[in-house]
């Protein structure tokens, strides 16, 4: 299952939510201001990231700026729980699913977000008289966009 974090007037958040319907892809939507994130959920999206809190916090917040906190001299717990008080500092949106993970909207990379085989098939068989165009076909599309 994909799960998008977001925030109110995020207009990244909202591309990629509308990318998604677009597709026809099921997601779980999670305001970052109204879904208290946990402890796991949070060490589950540093693990995630690619180079840890440099991935999914923006240093350039406003309460890191007025703080003058070092977010790389904290332990892992203490990162946590200040993430947990300042949802704010996270960079939005933040994509997931069991295999991919993207923060931000990437239009050229949001698509590893389709699964493989609707992607295969999109590739081998899908034209714009498929009735199935606007779920699959319209990834093909997006492709030979992307390589031309």
């Amino acid at each position: 299952m994909i799960v998008v974090y977001t925030s109110p007037g995020c207009a990244s958040c909202r591309k990629v939510k509308q990318w998604l319907r677009d597709r026809e892809l099921p997601f779980i939507e999670k305001n970052i201001f109204k879904t208290l994130l946990n402890d796991t959920e949070i060490k589950h999206l540093l693990m995630r990231s690619e180079n840890g809190s440099d991935d999914i916090i923006s240093k350039r917040s406003k309460i890191i700026q007025e703080s003058a906190i070092d977010i790389d001299s904290l332990t892992t717990d203490q990162l946590i729980q200040f993430i947990k008080k300042n949802p704010s500092v996270l960079k939005r949106p933040i994509i997931l699913n069991e295999k991919n993970f993207q923060v931000g909207y990437d239009e050229e990379e949001i698509g590893v977000f389709v699964p493989k085989e609707l992607r295969r098939i999109a590739a081998n068989t899908c034209n714009r008289d498929c009735p199935n165009f606007k779920a699959c076909g319209q990834v093909h599309h997006d492709q030979e966009k992307k390589e031309a």
